[in-house]
């Protein structure tokens, strides 16, 4: 499979299913007494302080004081509120974001110490969203002063700069930030938290690492138990449960479904027959294949692909 479609890596792999559209800005810069409301929204919010501070109020959740150099992640987030100070009332962010000049929103008069606030957000392909969306909590927060704050603050940094500059080739460039931001974001989350599943699982774990990375380089190859676990340098007892802890499925489980959502994505693509996207997906039959594949999606690969032919209206894009 991987000199048909190039996979390798199973963060770039997950994220390159996703077909992430990134949209950044229009920043804020605000001074004085104010406070945003911002509506549900599918699928990721990134954002993050290039100066000042101000309150993150998000639904069920206690309010969060942000600073400079802070950066934050919402994946589909109820309603939340962006305020100055917390006693504000707010106002519909989309109201004051149509009113955006140049790349910024402002709110009260000019002025050195006002907050500077870059925000964006990153919307997926429908059918393969749950890769991620599933995966993270409503509300990820990194401080400047924790260990990848540094490296998330020059790339908040960097959008803003993009943002407010009409140079040739921006939106490319914040495009390409965005994504960055996304991976250094989950890199960050996953480092913190005891045990991420799904792919997040795998990024500091060595040796169900390299399991995985050897799956999404050769995912045609007819793997088993006993070679993967080799390969993590474990018995079959160790490894088959390590994974499951780590990734939250059981390691040819985990085959099966990566195989199914590599498939779903090449027949709404149309890039493969069925009988080819067979072999690269290591079936020796088409019919396995189809069997396979009505098991795990739920419908055949030729209903699948006349379905994904239909023009779809996908929710994200209204963001």
């Amino acid at each position: 499979m991987s000199s048909v479609l190039g996979f390798r890596d199973p963060v770039a792999d997950a994220i390159g299913l996703l077909r992430p559209r990134t949209v950044i800005g229009p920043s804020l810069r605000a001074t004085g007494q104010w406070a945003l409301s911002f509506d549900t929204f599918l699928h990721v919010r990134i954002g993050g302080l290039v100066r000042g501070t101000c309150w993150l109020v998000l639904e069920g959740h206690e309010p969060v004081l942000l600073r400079e150099g802070d950066t934050f992640m919402l994946g589909n987030p109820p309603p939340y509120v962006l305020a100055g100070t917390l006693d504000a009332s707010p106002r519909p962010a989309e109201q004051v974001w149509a009113g955006a000049e140049d790349g910024f929103v402002r709110i009260g008069p000019e002025s050195e110490d006002d907050l500077y606030l870059c925000v964006g957000h990153i919307a997926f392909d429908e059918r393969n969203a749950a890769l991620l969306t599933d995966l993270l909590p409503p509300l990820v927060i990194v401080h400047a002063a924790d260990p990848h704050g540094g490296r998330l603050a020059q790339l908040i940094d960097l959008l803003a700069t993009e943002v407010g500059v009409a140079a040739p080739g921006g939106p490319l460039v914040q495009n390409h930030l965005a994504q960055i931001l996304l991976v250094h974001m989950l890199r960050a989350h996953a480092g913190r938290t005891d045990r991420p599943t799904g792919w997040l699982g795998a990024l500091n774990e060595d040796g169900i690492g390299a399991a995985l990375r050897a799956v999404h380089a050769d995912v045609a190859h007819p793997w088993n138990l006993k070679e993967l676990a080799d390969i993590s340098h474990m018995s079959r007892s160790a490894f088959a449960r390590a994974f499951k802890n780590h990734v939250g499925v059981p390691p040819l489980e985990y085959l099966i479904q990566w195989r199914m959502n590599l498939a779903r994505d090449a027949l709404a693509r149309d890039t493969l027959s069925i009988s080819e996207l067979a072999r690269a997906t290591g079936y020796l039959s088409e019919s396995a294949f189809s069997t396979a594949f009505r098991r795990v999606v739920g419908s055949s690969p030729a209903q699948f692909r006349n379905q994904a032919r239909q023009p779809q209206h996908s929710t994200a894009d209204e963001g």
